[in-house]
């Protein structure tokens, strides 16, 4: 203890001296309504509120992504729950989720449902993302891509003769967002690569939401390969929910095969002993990967949460930690030694 003492004192204001923790969970923070969560936020008394809480300190992550955390326009949910852990920098943005559209996009006669948003959801915000962290967040910097439109994707995987040309004028890629958002890690910037896409099902025989999930995870690798029109940063760590596991269950497994085989990223490959004891038996990828524990046999247990950091960052140990309250989803953590 005296000699991390000392050393705390040697190194540079921010930096860290020993590694980095870097998270995703995909929480159960999304209510039915909106301010719902900030209400119960506010009031401190909300048993799974206070849960989740618990199991973060537990984790302890320097840098965590939430996913389905209902987010507002002034980001005072995400604050709010910031504070109560004691996270002094937060982003988060309002997001595409239950954004309204007033296009059928569901092809159901009928404009103003859920189905019809920029993705699925109740109000705007249903479901967001959030960002805590320990380090300096360089706000001036954050790219944010969520209102690029899908049809602006090179080499889009739209579903032909389904969407007109007024659906397209407004439909986005993002069900979520898309956000570059770097913080300061000492004396380097260190890029978070950060989504949460749409889920590959609940659609008909057009594939329209496997498409646009699988066109989700495509533009980090368009991103990264500079095939955007934009010089790719470095280093990333690119993390979130795909909703896409690279073997099994629904969805374009080659997209995410072919992101983590990308040469600027490494796949840590956190696993778990949860995932071995509650492995379906006819899956063929590896269960102790796995971060979603759903109904069997389908959906069942997936890998569809991840931690990619940078190729030339150095990974010190990874895990996927279970809740109790939460026998769902795992909390994906990464820890990256010191930059030198």
């Amino acid at each position: 203890m005296i000699l991390r003492a000392v050393l705390f004192f040697l190194i540079p204001f921010g930096a860290y001296a020993e590694p980095l923790r870097v998270a995703t969970w995909h929480v159960d923070l999304s209510r039915d309504g909106p301010g719902v969560l900030l209400r119960e936020l506010l009031s401190k008394d909300d048993a799974e509120i206070h849960a989740v809480a618990e199991w973060i300190e537990t984790t302890s992550p320097d840098v965590l992504l939430l996913t389905r955390f209902d987010t507002d326009m002034d980001g005072h949910a995400a604050r709010a729950f910031a504070a109560t852990l004691g996270y002094p920098y937060v982003f988060s943005r309002w997001g595409n989720s239950g954004m309204e559209t007033r296009r059928d996009l569901d092809k159901d006669g009928r404009t103003g449902e859920p189905e019809d948003a920029q993705s699925y959801g109740h109000f705007r915000g249903q479901g967001g993302m959030v960002l805590l962290s320990r380090l300096r967040i360089l706000l001036d910097d954050v790219r944010d891509f969520s209102e690029m439109l899908w049809r602006d994707l090179p080499a889009n995987n739209i579903p032909a003769d389904y969407f007109d040309e007024d659906d397209l004028s407004v439909l986005r890629l993002s069900s979520t967002g898309h956000w570059d958002v770097p913080i300061q890690w000492g004396g380097h910037e260190v890029h978070l690569l950060m989504y949460a896409a749409t889920s590959p099902v609940f659609d008909g025989a057009e594939d329209r939401n496997g498409r646009r999930n699988a066109d989700e995870t495509r533009f980090w690798s368009l991103y990264l390969d500079g095939a955007l029109d934009s010089v790719p940063p470095d280093p990333v760590i690119l993390l979130g929910n795909s909703n896409l596991d690279p073997v099994d269950g629904e969805g374009q497994h080659e997209v995410m095969k072919a992101l983590l085989a990308n040469p600027r990223l490494q796949d840590p490959k956190p696993s778990s002993s949860h995932g071995l004891e509650n492995a379906n038996p006819e899956h063929a990828g590896d269960p102790s990967l796995d971060t979603a524990d759903w109904s069997d046999p389908i959906p069942g247990n997936l890998r569809v949460n991840y931690v990619l950091p940078s190729s030339d960052l150095t990974v010190v140990d990874s895990g996927v930690e279970w809740a109790e309250t939460d026998p769902q989803h795992g909390l994906v953590w990464v820890d990256i030694a010191p930059i030198p």
